[in-house]
């Protein structure tokens, strides 16, 4: 009885750091992705956007193959015009048992002088051996506004 109640105890112990580790990295993941939006909004999006991608990065675009790789995906973007009118906040995040792979999924807006876009995206997160949070796949869709709270 007391192997068996120590093996519980042992168990539990091991168990309850996992599920810290877990909650401190999605929370991360959470920052990391905020912080990103807040940048894109003084930086411009795309330059904010090769600076948190990882180097292998891919970028899935409507009716073309993706970009891959951070190179790659510098060039596609070469002489576009870069925007600061996106913003976006993610809804949900989790990061996989072993802290260092995670996603968002959230909504965003996109401000023109004649328009509003809305959207939801999803981005998945890998953690850096340098314990920065950087995304490997980025991609969304448009959506209608969101319905007004009456």
């Amino acid at each position: 009885m007391k192997k068996i109640l120590l093996g519980l105890i042992l168990l539990s112990s091991c168990t309850q750091p996992q599920t810290n580790f877990r909650k401190q990295a999605t929370q991360q993941i959470i920052n990391a992705d905020i912080a990103m939006s807040d940048m894109a909004a003084k930086e411009g999006f795309f330059k904010t956007l090769l600076l948190y991608a990882d180097d292998s990065i891919v970028k899935p675009k409507e009716g073309e193959f993706p970009v891959i790789g951070k190179e790659a995906l510098a060039k596609y973007w070469s002489g576009k015009t870069d925007t600061k009118e996106i913003s976006w906040e993610p809804f949900r995040a989790e990061a996989a048992k072993s802290g260092d792979l995670g996603y968002t999924i959230g909504n965003w807006k996109f401000v023109t002088k004649d328009s509003v876009y809305y959207g939801n995206y999803y981005t998945v997160w890998k953690k850096q051996n340098d314990g920065i949070w950087k995304f490997v796949v980025d991609g969304g869709n448009g959506t209608p506004a969101p319905e007004k709270v009456k």
